[in-house]
This record gives C-alpha cells, structure tokens and sequence, in this order.
C-alpha cells in the first residue's frame, strides 16, 4: 500500500499536515501517542476514525523507510 493510500497532506486540511487518510487525525499524533507509551490500542481508543489497521500499515511503512535509508 503507497503511502497516498495511508496518508493525505492538503493545505485545506489541517494547513497541510500529514493526516490519517479520511480523517482529521495528524500522523505525528500517533507517534507523540506512542513515545508517551501510550498504546497502540489505547490511541484508536482516542481517535476512533484511525482504524488499527490503518495505523498499523503507517507504523510498517515508517518502520521500512527507516529500514531503508
């Protein structure tokens, strides 16, 4: 799955900052939940328009970027 599938950046949306894909929730919300130790489950809890698997799929793709570089 691209990353166009996971995320959307438009400047109507929250001024550009990367969202979940058909929500209003910031990706980086989800890391700052994470670094917190917040868990996974406990951030769908939060904002329940991010699917787990859907934030699963961001979390693997992050994981790979930096796999990679």
């Amino acid at each position: 799955m691209s990353a166009e599938e996971l995320i959307t950046v438009n400047s109507n949306i929250l001024g550009g900052t990367p969202v979940f894909k058909g929500t209003r929730v910031p990706v980086r919300t989800l890391f700052e939940y994470l670094e917190r130790g917040y868990t996974l489950e406990e951030f769908i809890e939060c904002f329940p328009s991010v699917t787990k698997d859907l934030a699963c799929r961001v979390l693997d793709r992050s994981e790979a970027a930096l796999l990679a570089a």
